[in-house]
Formats: C-alpha cells, structure tokens, sequence
C-alpha cells in the first residue's frame, strides 16, 4: 500500500462512494462501475489491493483501513442496565396510583393532626398516629418487590439471549487471499479490499463486487426479498451483498463494505438494533478536537459526506432500494419509521391498564365521597349545631380526613396485582425456556394466550428443514418406504454403482454428519445441499459409506465436473476408470435426465434397453404420483466411455472425447434409481395444528415454495383439509387481489382474502408484512385479531415487530430476524409456539383467578372502609385496613 511521509495514503475511493455503489443492481451497476471507476480492477487498484495476491496481510495495513471503512463487526446496541430496567417496569398505571398514594399516605402520616380531647371528634389513639407510617411503607415494599422481579426477570432474559447470540456466531471463518495465499480467517477480521474466495454453500460475511464468477447463483430472499436465484457475475450483476447464501457455483469478490455499511447491517441498524458506528467515531472526533487533537486524515475522509453525529441511526443511515422495494404504499418504505416505533401494549397490559383505571377512577371517586361527607359532617357539627368559631388547629381535622381519603383509595387499590402478574409471567416464561422458548419481552408470554391466528414459516418450522429420500425406483421396484433391509433384495453391482454415483457425484462439502447427543429421536445434522445431503442419506440407510468412496477417489482427483445450474437443472462428474477409461455420474430433475437416458439397470443389475413406451410407463407409474405427492424427483445414471488405442508414429495413447461437447457426452445414459426426496413434516406438527385448531387459533403458511409443495405439506400438517374452502394462494395473485386499479393495498380488498386464505405461496417477505398488518387493521371481527408470525429472514424484520408475537427461529434466523423478535424458537419447531400459546393462557388464567378473589377482597373492605371512615368509628376502619393488608 502506499504511504505519504511514512503515513498511508488516501484511498482512491471514499466510504460514501462504496457505500452508494451497493446500493445500485444489475446492469445499472455496471454501468456505473465502467462510468465512475473505470472498471472494478480499477477499484482494487484505488484500494490498494490485488485481485490475484489481495492484501498484504500486514496489521498496520489492516488497522487501517478498520479505521477508515470499519470493522465487520455489528456492534449491538448496549445491553439496558438494571436500573434502565427498573425505570421501565416502574412505568405502570396501577404501581403509579400505588406510589402516589403511599408518598401521600407517608407525608400525612408524619404531620401531627392531634387534637386536644375536649375538641376532638373521638378519641385518639396514640399508638395509631405513631404507626400511621406502616401502611405507605408496606404499599413501598409491595411496588419495590414487583419492580425488582420484574426488571431481574428482563434482565435475566437478556443476558440469556445475547449467549445465545454468541453461541450461534461461534468461530464463523472464510476463505480470502491475502499475500498469494488463501487462509480461512474469522469473519469479522474481514476488511474492505480483501479478496474472498466465494463457493456453492457459503454465508456471505460482507457485501462485495464479484471479479470473477463460474455458473454463480445467489439466493438474496433473506434480505431482498426475492425468490429466486439471482445470476451473479462481472456481466450481470455483480453485486454481492451479505447475509445473502451462494446457491451455486463459485468466484471470487472484491470486499466493499462491512459491518454496520454493509445491507444487512444498514437494516440492524434501522432496526435499531446495532450502534451506528459513524455517530461513535463521529462523536469521538468531535471529542478529540475538544481536547486539542485531530482525527486521523482517512477517517474523516471516510466520513465526508456521510457523517451524522448526534442524529439517530434510522434518521441518518439512507435506505438501500434493495430493502425496501416495494409498490406497497403501506409496507414500510423506511423502516425506521415503521419498525423502530415502540410496539403498542399487549393485549393483557391494554386490559390491566384499563382495569387499574377504572380501579383509580372508582377509588378515587368514592375516597373523595368519603373526604367530603367528613368534611361537611364535621362543619355542620361544629360551626352549625355546636356553633364554634373558625381556629386554625380545625386545620388538623382536615388533614385527618384527608389520610382517612386516602386510606379509602389505598384499600380500592388492589397493590397484590401487579407482583401476582409478574410471577405467573416469570414462572410461565421459565417454564417455556423448557420448551424451547427463549422469551425476550416477558409480555410476549401472556400475548400468546390471546392468539387467534399464526403466520408460520414451513421450511424448518412445519417441516424438518432436512431434504429426505422418501421414495426409490431401483431395479424395476418402487419403494414407498426406504428401509435398510432394502439393501439385500439390491444387487450389488447396483449398490455399488449407486453408492458411487451419490458419494462423487455431489459437492463434497456436502456432509452427514452424526447426532451430537445419543437421545432419542434426534437425527444427523445436514452441512451443504439439503438435497444432496437426502440423498447421502440414502447411502448411510442402506448401510453405505459414501465417506469410504470419497476417501478412495479424493476431490482433486475428478476428472470434470459439470456443476449444477438452471440450464442444466443436473450435475455430472467425470472419474477416471482404474481399467482405464471414464465414467460420467448424472444427477437431475427426472423429466431432464429420463430423457437422455438410453438404458435402464433391471434386475441383478442387468442392463435393459429403455425403449419409448417403457420411459412413458415409468413416467406415468413412478415419477407422475411422485410428484403429486408434493415430491422432488431426482433420477441419477451413469456412463461409461470405453478406452481404445490411437497409433501415431508408433506411439500409443488413450484419446479422451471431447469433455466441452457437453450434449454428446451427456447422452446415452443408464438409469440407475428415481428418488423421491422431500422435506418431511415434523412428526408432532399434525397434532399441534389441530390442538390449535380446537382451541380457536387459525393457523396460516407462509412460503416461498411453489404452490404444489407448498399444498402437500399444509395437507399432511392438517392446515387445509379435502372438501373444505381454504385459499391458496399465489405471491403474485395475493398482490393483485388485494390492491386497485392504481396499484394501491386496500384494507376492504385485504378483508375478502385473509379470512379463508391457509397457504401463502411463492411469497415475499413483502407479502408476509402486508398479510400480518392486513389482518391485525382488520375490523371484519369485533375483537381484534391476535397475530403472531414466525421468521428467519433479515427482511423478516418488519413483519417480526408489526406482529403481535414475533417468533424467530434460533438454528436459521438472521440476527435481524432475531433482535427483531420477542420470543425465540431454540429448536425452530412448531410445536414449541402451541407450547408458548398454553402458557400465554396459563398466564390469564393464574391472573384471571387473583383478580376475582382480590376485588372481592377490595369491594368488601372498601365497604368497610368507607362506613367506617363516615361514621367515624375506627374499629371499621382499621378492620378494613387490616383485613386489605394481611391479604395482600
């Protein structure tokens, strides 16, 4: 890198120019990068890096360009202290009503309003006035013990979610090229200018621009929304963005932003869920010039143009298109306005709020009665009948009466309701970190009680998240139910073919991988392509061992590979043969591969003929019910090229066809099996659906998969049923449904879809926030729906907080997706979120039960209290006092 008087020089390029170029897509972007930069080899070369070398590695070099562009770090905004905390609960309608009265109660008890016996109106006991303090004190206690569970319970949770946080992130590495070689270094070590090898599976840590690309695809939906696979590469799109998985093929990217200038982090920090790294350096340097000293020159190049200290992150950091695109005029185009609002009170604090009103209202109203009936009686007694003169010490008589008001409106209180609250809350929320609940807002748990409709995901929610081989065609023989002792009635050379065709023919980062724990029922994890994986799956069921064949024929040894992409829609290998000559391995869509296909492996693995009417008949009787039983179906085969010796000049050698005469080598094939893979429900799922179902909660999916996978599994989960008039219903038919001629979304059109709408398919998160927000502004129903919505995705987010209930998933969220929930799913399983919604009820149920025996309690002792005080007896009075206290 270079230096200006042993210092590094200014980049050639400022943070807002990257910031603003990834903000750009497609075409667009590269003409902008020709236009403005003169190419992307230009912009390494205004970086200081190299495409093939990357950087130096050197710590000066790397500190600063951390300096100036930041770290790949989302620093998350500062956990809330304790008393952040206790500030929070305190903020309570009926704890207010309670410290009010108690500061009142304990200033009155101090002030001597003591007469002398022959002008008092009874007698005075002495030991009453002294202990007059004990009733404010004990209310104190009672609003400090609340205060305090409450904001331990907050805190408690918080700590738990950021360990989970920390736990998931774990040692995350990525491959980049730094001095000429390629090292794996932990992501957030990644800096503006590296250069990042990039391959089919990869998480991407940082948004970047693509130099070199191999059949690149890009799976963008967790942050722009999109569905499909996006082409990536130097003459299509070359923006790459982070938090985006790499789907297929492989290349390599230009590091142009991290941390918090990043995409995902521009939207965590519109969130409000990270710090804005620019507003803390802004301020540091603010700070230092205070104190006499400049900044470095580079950072406040890096922050010309796009500082915005002492404004809010949302306010300040502008708004990727990407993020926010949308022709929805009520889906929020800026998130900060949308999802950085505070939510509104839950359900349960709405009814406690307006419950502790009316209290006040009722004991204020009747403690007032009971001061100005004390009052006139005693001014009638005294100035009318009796006929005193006015002295001031009648002054201390009013203030009786005043302590005696108040007592009435403490005895109406019921101070016992806020700490019952928060116990059956804290030991519901225990018990649902049990079930795999992590709640992050305790009122999310009693919300859940009050659910009438659940927008859930289905990958991994509903179903496993596990790509499973359910069917096989082997042999001439369908196999509905894949057991081991298939592995018998299999004649070898068949296994052994398969076995290898599965075992080579698929990325080799794709792994099965052995149960940590030995409990039961729990299955190998999948690293890499879930259907891949299935497949691999297979293998180990029929007591195979694909890491065997992978250990005999190394990676590096392949003689081709035809990657996998939407033109192909298979994936071939090429091996060399240890009798000499290849063998191609074919793996694809059924309709693609049958069709090159010219013979079949029959019985004892003997080779057949397929002629037209055995492929149709295989057609029509395996893959065609295959598939409408919501199954992917692959086919995978093989051929051999057989060697032959050439004689030039006396010198022998093998020739090798042509391997970039793709159609004339992939042709002639042998059928080996037809899989039917698929994502299996969740065993537990079924029956969860239908306790919700009985116990009034709608529950909906939400998905991006086709409409035909997305019907079959909503079948076999019991959300739609035969005969009944469910909707299903298309991303692109909700969308035209549900807004006018103009493009507009309208509520009335909003209110004929989502009442009988089950399945959502081929959805965007777009469409997810406008079903949430189309059913909670609903006034089809006399009470408000109750909406609680499951999500992983970064674009997740708005969606997440407009709902009532945002559940997380804790294995595939985002962090976005999880700052922007309430509760989190440990195990990504529906059934946890039936588990939350009993416990939600256990909630009203606990409070439901305190409140008819407590204001029982208080009616009677306000009764009590309140002929007491009128009749100015005391014994009434301290009865009713007494009897307040003790049960509460």
């Amino acid at each position: 890198m270079a230096t200006v008087n042993g210092r590094p020089a200014q980049y050639g390029i400022s943070l807002k120019q990257l910031r603003d170029l990834m903000e750009v897509r497609g075409r667009e972007a590269i003409d902008k990068i020709n236009a403005e930069y003169s190419g992307v080899l230009n912009i390494c070369k205004n970086l200081y890096t190299s495409p093939t070398e990357g950087l130096s590695g050197s710590q000066a070099d790397l500190e600063h360009r951390r300096q100036t562009f930041g770290s790949n770090v989302i620093p998350p905004r500062p956990p809330k202290t304790f008393l952040q905390l206790i500030l929070e609960a305190i903020q309570d309608v009926t704890l207010i009503i309670l410290i009010v009265a108690a500061i009142v109660s304990l200033g009155l008890s101090f002030y001597p309003h003591g007469g002398g016996e022959e002008e008092s109106l009874g007698h005075s006991d002495e030991s009453e006035s002294e202990a007059g303090w004990i009733e404010g004190l004990a209310i104190f206690i009672s609003v400090i013990v609340v205060v305090i569970v409450t904001a331990f319970n907050d805190y408690t949770k918080e700590r738990q979610f950021r360990g989970l946080q920390s736990k998931i992130e774990g040692e995350h590495k990525f491959a980049v090229i730094r001095n000429g070689e390629v090292e794996q270094i932990k992501v957030g070590d990644l800096v503006v200018g590296d250069i990042c090898q990039i391959k089919y599976g990869d998480l991407l840590p940082a948004d970047g621009i693509c130099i070199q690309s191999n059949d690149l695809k890009v799976d963008e939906s967790s942050l722009t929304g999109e569905s499909d696979h996006v082409k990536k590469g130097e003459h299509s799109d070359p923006m790459l963005l982070s938090g985006t998985h790499v789907m297929e093929g492989s290349g390599k990217m230009l590091v142009s932003a991290v941390g918090v200038n990043s995409q995902a982090g521009i939207i965590f920090t519109l969130l409000g869920a990270a710090v804005d790294e620019h507003e803390k350096q802004a301020k540091a340097k603010a700070k230092n010039k205070k104190a006499g000293r400049e900044s470095d020159g580079d950072v406040e190049q890096g922050l010309t143009g796009n500082s915005h200290a002492g404004g809010s992150a949302a306010a300040a950091v502008p708004v990727p298109a990407t993020v926010v695109a949308t022709d929805d005029p009520t889906a929020p185009t800026e998130p900060s306005a949308e999802v950085s609002t505070k939510k509104e009170k839950s359900v349960l604090q709405a009814k406690l709020t307006k419950l502790a009103i009316q209290i006040g209202y009722a004991g204020s109203l009747i403690a007032v009665m009971t001061v100005i009936i004390l009052i006139v009686r005693f001014c009638i007694t005294t100035f009318v009948v009796e006929k005193k003169a006015w002295s001031g010490f009648y002054a201390n008589y009013f203030v009786k009466f005043l302590i005696i008001g108040v007592t009435v409106l403490v005895v109406a209180v019921p101070e016992g309701l806020p700490l019952a609250v928060t116990l059956s809350l804290a030991y519901s929320v225990k018990k649902m970190m049990k079930d795999n609940n992590l709640v992050r807002h305790l009122d999310a748990c009693e919300t859940m009680g009050n659910a009438t409709a659940i927008c859930s995901d289905k990958t991994g929610t509903l179903t496993t998240n596990r790509m499973t081989a359910v069917q096989a065609y082997v042999e001439g023989e369908l196999y509905k139910v894949i057991r081991r002792d298939d592995s018998n009635v299999i004649s070898k050379t068949t296994r052994e073919t398969l076995f290898q065709s599965i075992a080579l023919n698929s990325a080799f980062t794709s792994r099965v991988i052995p149960p940590a724990t030995q409990q039961e029922g729990e299955l190998p994890k999948q690293v890499g392509n879930k259907t891949e994986c299935a497949l691999l799956g297979y293998v180990q069921d029929l007591g195979g061992s694909y890491e065997k064949i992978r250990e005999e024929n190394p990676e590096e040894t392949l003689h081709k590979v035809y990657t996998f992409n939407s033109e192909r829609k298979s994936m071939s290998t090429v091996i060399r043969l240890p009798q000499g000559g290849f063998r191609v391995y074919t793996k694809g869509a059924s309709e693609i591969v049958m069709k090159k296909c010219s013979f079949i492996m029959g019985a004892k693995g003997e080779l057949k003929k397929m002629t037209k009417d055995m492929q149709d008949r295989i057609v029509r009787e395996v893959i065609e019910p295959m598939a409408c039983d919501g199954l992917r179906t692959l086919s995978v085969a093989y051929r051999d090229f057989v060697p032959h010796k050439a004689e030039i000049n006396q010198v022998h050698y093998e020739t090798e066809p042509n391997w970039e005469d793709e159609t004339n080598i992939i042709c002639n094939l042998t059928c080996v099996a037809i899989f039917g893979i698929e994502d299996p429900v969740r065993p537990e799922v079924p029956d969860s659906i239908k306790k919700c179902q009985k116990a009034g909660i709608t529950v909906r999916m939400v998905t991006g998969d086709n409409i035909n996978t997305a019907r079959s599994i909503a079948t076999k989960c019991g959300i739609i049923k035969p005969g009944d008039d469910s909707l299903i219903l298309e991303g692109k038919e909700f969308n035209r449904r549900v807004r006018d001629a103009s493009g507009q979304i309208q509520q009335h059109l909003i209110d004929k879809v989502w009442p009988k709408l089950r399945v959502l398919a081929r959805s965007s998160p777009t469409d997810k926030y406008t079903l949430v927000k189309g059913i909670i502004d609903s006034k089809v129903n006399e009470n408000r729906e109750v909406v609680a919505v499951t999500g992983d995705g970064t674009n997740d987010g708005p969606a997440l907080k407009k709902a009532d209930v945002g559940f997380a998933m804790g294995i595939t969220g985002t962090d976005v997706a999880k700052e922007a929930s309430d509760i989190i799913l440990t195990d990504d399983n529906f059934s946890s979120i039936v588990k939350a919604v009993m416990w939600g009820r256990n909630v009203y149920d606990s409070i439901a039960k305190f409140l008819q025996f407590q204001l029982t309690v208080n009616v009677v002792a306000v009764i009590v209290a309140f002929v007491g005080a009128c009749a100015i007896e005391d014994s009434p009075l301290k009865a009713s006092v007494v009897l307040h206290l003790l049960l509460n």
